[in-house]
């Protein structure tokens, strides 16, 4: 069921499952839209109430430029769906909103599924240095970023995220490219949506999270990945973590039998 949910001015583009089960909410990764999660919506709908939606500036969410909180529009649709608590379950940047709610609401956060996520306030370790290949893929991108050519960039970061930067283009083809396109295109051409105002830094908080979490992240990736989702698992008590093999930025995407798997196995455990 697509439903609109109202925050501030926006209007956030909301899928969700309506079946029975504790709640888990699907939050998307920077270069993708909701659309990403359509492999676990139809693998988890039979033990949980899944929901899914747009930020500002993605996919079918509509708004216009004004001063906004990220943590404030999941708590937007965490009200106006009627759920109290929920597992959040995020990529990438997804990820890093995941944590700041988790911080900011614990009380409506029952666990984390973290996927090769950013934490805000972490050490800029995703600038380099980069082993050649990969930093002259970044190069690239830059510059399509700097003359403003979207449909160049658009391929280039299908290149860094969905195939792996040290990975040859079109690694993955077919369907799984088209979408990834689709998606990035949406958001590269989409207004800015005005100033975040977030908390700054969780990273110096990662200790106060209590929750449980899986942490996951694919070999592929950009290589600060690995150690960064690492330290995670080290400093938040009792995270689990999981290393898939062969997949780059968006592991339940390229590979959601694997996945799906192992966040069933994660959530079975979480009360």
């Amino acid at each position: 069921m697509k439903r609109v949910v109202r925050s501030g001015s926006a209007e956030l583009c909301v899928d969700d499952s309506a079946t029975p089960g504790p709640a888990i909410v699907c939050l998307h990764a920077g270069v993708c839209d909701r659309r990403m999660w359509a492999p676990q919506e139809q693998a988890l709908r039979a033990t949980h109430r899944v929901l899914a939606y747009d930020r500002r500036g993605f996919g079918e969410t509509r708004s216009v430029p004004e001063p906004h909180s990220r943590v404030a529009d999941l708590i937007a649709v965490l009200d106006a769906t009627g759920v109290e608590r929920a597992v959040l379950m995020g990529c990438s940047q997804g990820g890093r909103l995941a944590i700041d709610a988790a911080l900011a609401h614990p009380e409506r956060v029952s666990a984390l599924v973290l996927v090769a996520c950013s934490v805000s306030g972490a050490p800029d370790d995703a600038s380099g240095p980069f082993d050649p290949p990969i930093a002259a893929l970044v190069e690239q991108f830059e510059a399509a970023e700097a003359r403003g050519d979207n449909d160049a960039l658009n391929e280039l970061e299908a290149q860094a995220w969905l195939d792996g930067p040290a990975e040859p283009a079109g690694r993955v083809p077919g369907a799984l490219r088209e979408l990834f396109l689709d998606m990035n295109g949406i958001a590269l051409a989409a207004a800015d949506p005005g100033e975040v105002r977030d908390a700054a830094s969780a990273w110096d908080r990662l200790e106060e999270i209590h929750a449980p979490v899986l942490i996951v992240w694919g070999t592929l990736d950009f290589p600060h990945f690995g150690p960064r989702m690492r330290t995670l698992s080290k400093r938040i008590a009792g995270a689990q973590s999981f290393v898939m093999d062969g997949v780059a930025h968006l592991p339940g995407l390229e590979q959601p039998a694997v996945f799906n798997a192992a966040v069933a196995r994660f959530l079975a455990g979480v009360r």
